[in-house]
């Protein structure tokens, strides 16, 4: 085999791994996409928040979690009472946990707080400590 065949040889070879690595990319990003798409970043409502915001994974969450009912999270309460089965996946949460609450009123923060941290408490598994939901980049 020549130089000059020989050359050309490793050109094709260069071609085609291009080719793959184009194919490759092109596969990863809708994988990507998708995997962003079931990020949620839940962002503090305070001015000046103290806190980096918390990214929720929310459907590897519910998995790892084996939470299969929505108004397990997504609650409805009417006078005070829980009412079962009702969920408020539609509504954002600040609907009814609003940035400043009124006396008697449950915020948006603590309503986080209360409903994560008793959960993972009582279950003992996930982040009971603020620098374990709110990671700061690195």
């Amino acid at each position: 085999m020549s130089t000059r065949h020989y050359s050309h040889y490793i050109h094709g070879q260069g071609w085609i791994a291009a080719t793959l690595l184009l194919m490759a990319g092109l596969f990863a990003l809708p994988c990507s996409a998708m995997a962003m798409e079931e990020m949620i970043l839940i962002r503090s409502v305070a001015k000046n928040p103290q806190r980096p915001p918390v990214r929720f994974f929310h459907d590897a969450h519910n998995e790892k979690a084996e939470i299969e009912d929505c108004s397990f999270c997504h609650h409805v309460y009417e006078d005070g009472k829980l009412v079962e089965g009702e969920s408020s996946e539609e509504e954002p949460c600040s609907s009814c946990h609003p940035a400043n609450p009124e006396k008697g009123q449950l915020g948006f923060m603590r309503a986080f707080h209360k409903r994560c941290i008793t959960c993972h408490d009582k279950e003992g598994k996930g982040p009971l400590t603020c620098g374990g939901c709110h990671v700061k980049k690195s």
